[in-house]
């Protein structure tokens, strides 16, 4: 039998005893138009719409890779899109399975398109555990329409994927799913008959803990709702308080608003901790955000910042690092984002410290906004087009890499501002030695205090 079949059989069960089954696996949709969120990739139109034939034109064929975060509905838009197509459907983890077991499905995709007409789509569940030999063994089934794939991967497929197999594919990112989507996907869950058929209330405080808690993540969310729910049932109460949500879940609520005044609060408390080179403040407001679920992008930006405005050449690393991370946090997203924060967070605040290059920049920005610029000496200016030469452009300009020190004494600053000096760096840390750098240029410049 084929790895991971959903088979008709399978499915019967379910809906004779729908309890059976886990909350999140009841509540999937079971056409497009009951997905949650992803409105930009269920527009009537899109990709999606056209490979399961809305719009009374035919099924698509293509092959789709998802990328998105964990819990944006990956799975659910394959099921929904084997169901609207009436394909079997065929999953596939890549953390489970290798070429052998591909081979198996791509046999019976073959076997059934031919001796029942049926189609297969298979779905393989984060594509970019497969090596580049395992991704290729898919190639033949794709081109030769075998098997309608839908690949799904919380890693960028620009660097997780054959390019033979992206070229192939239409390639759909989802997004986090907001507060609002996963709020009507719990209230729903609550009401519904293959959900909690209303056994229980859900409190405003609760609710907004549970979306804290679920940090855009559909399935963490039902799941959290479910354990809850049955907790509640346990004791006899008629609806989930924020106890009993703290208690199934081990998770104390944390008292902050992403939309209000604690918002920036905490962020600002995080970057002041940073500048402070208090590590273990900076790692409290960290936790605090990430446990409010704070998006991680917003955490990492502000982080990018930091590096420049209060780290800059003290540690030339700084920048490096938070933009490392950054693109980590794209990649990977919560919860295993945590350790890239905070691996970032511990860099910064015990990062030497230096404004320079935050108050240069600021320095140079208020001259030319007051007006004080000028024309750029002529000697600086393009000489490479015909006439150039006759304007007077670039004559008399001295080629730095042509001295023996590769510095030329030559005016670079329009006429007005031939003596402003914006840089001030500090001795702190790696700065030192910009500082002597600094010295020695503008003296060999031979203009200003130095």
């Amino acid at each position: 039998m084929e790895p991971d079949l959903f088979t008709a059989a399978a499915e019967e069960r379910q809906e004779k005893d729908p309890s059976s089954s886990p909350l999140a696996v009841r509540m999937r949709p079971r056409t497009l138009d009951e997905v949650v969120g992803q409105q930009h990739l269920l527009k009537p139109g899109s990709p999606l719409r056209r490979l399961v034939g809305d719009g009374g034109g035919p099924a698509g064929q293509s092959s789709v890779i998802l990328w998105g975060p964990p819990g944006t509905g990956k799975t659910t838009l394959a099921y929904v899109v084997s169901k609207a197509t009436d394909k079997r459907f065929v999953e596939l983890s890549a953390i489970t399975a290798g070429v052998k077991e591909v081979r198996a499905v791509i046999e019976g995709a073959r076997r059934a398109t031919g001796g029942f007409g049926k189609e297969t789509l298979l779905f393989l569940d984060e594509i970019h555990r497969f090596s580049k030999a395992q991704q290729d063994s898919l190639l033949p089934a794709v081109e030769n329409r075998w098997v309608t794939l839908i690949a799904a991967t919380t890693e960028n497929p620009y660097f997780s994927v054959i390019s033979p197999l992206l070229s192939r594919s239409l390639l759909l990112t989802l997004e986090p799913l907001t507060d609002d989507d996963l709020r009507g996907l719990l209230r729903r869950a609550l009401t519904a008959e293959r959900g909690l058929k209303d056994a229980v209330t859900l409190p405003e405080d609760t609710e907004e803990h549970l979306l804290r808690i679920a940090g855009g993540d559909a399935r963490r969310a039902l799941t959290a709702l479910e354990a809850a729910a049955g907790s509640a049932l346990d004791k006899g109460e008629p609806e989930i308080t924020l106890q009993t949500l703290e208690e199934t879940v081990d998770r104390a609520a944390v008292k902050y608003d992403r939309d209000g005044d604690q918002h920036y609060d905490v962020a600002s408390a995080l970057i002041k901790s940073i500048r402070g080179s208090d590590v273990d403040a900076a790692l409290h407001y960290l936790a605090r955000m990430i446990e409010a679920g704070e998006d991680p992008r917003f955490i990492a930006r502000r982080l990018m910042i930091s590096a420049s405005e209060d780290i800059g050449l003290a540690d030339p690393t700084a920048l490096p690092t938070a933009v490392a991370a950054a693109q980590a946090v794209a990649m990977i997203g919560f919860p295993e984002a945590a350790l890239t924060l905070s691996h970032a967070t511990i860099a910064l605040a015990l990062a030497p410290k230096s404004n320079a290059a935050t108050t240069a920049i600021g320095a140079a920005m208020e001259d030319v906004r007051k007006g004080h610029a000028g024309p750029v000496p002529m000697h600086l200016r393009d000489g490479h087009y015909k006439g150039a030469a006759k304007l007077g452009h670039a004559q008399g300009y001295v080629y730095p890499h042509d001295l023996p020190e590769g510095i030329a004494a030559q005016q670079y600053a329009p006429e007005e501002l031939k003596d402003r000096e914006y840089y001030t760096p500090t001795r702190h840390g790696a700065e030192a030695r910009y500082a002597d750098a600094v010295e020695w240029t503008r003296k060999h410049l031979g203009r200003g205090r130095s």
